[in-house]
């Protein structure tokens, strides 16, 4: 097996894992966020089906001075409310979210270098 076709593998597990959390997540947290009337419209701008859960997990995930910034900005109502995101779920949801958000971003970037780096030669043999 070579080295490229090693780190796609684990691309590859590291992106079922993600998926996995996405929907956990979803499921779990933003499911509850959605019912909730005081929650319901602090999930910022739903691009797409789904994207919402995206939303709440950068709301957790992201330090709070970042959070503050982004909804100072006059783009804030695409962000999710990180102040009643936080106030509105438990630990166990705050983790679940920082977990997801920062995996999806890393496994992303990582496909991204992978690319990258494939087509600049580094993997020849």
């Amino acid at each position: 097996m070579t080295t490229i076709q090693y780190y796609v593998g684990l691309l590859i597990l590291a992106t079922i894992l993600t998926g996995i959390l996405f929907v956990l997540f979803g499921q779990i947290t933003v499911r509850k966020l959605r019912k909730n009337p005081k929650t319901r419209d602090a999930l910022g701008l739903e691009y797409v089906s789904g994207w919402d859960i995206i939303n709440a997990a950068q709301a957790l995930a992201f330090p709070r001075s970042l959070s503050k910034k982004l909804e100072r900005s006059p783009l804030s109502f695409i962000y999710a409310n990180s102040l009643v995101l936080i106030e509105n779920t438990s630990r166990l949801d705050r983790f679940l979210g920082s977990l997801f958000y920062w995996m999806m971003i890393v496994t992303g970037m990582s496909g991204a270098f992978l690319v990258l780096l494939e087509s600049v030669g580094i993997f020849e043999p």
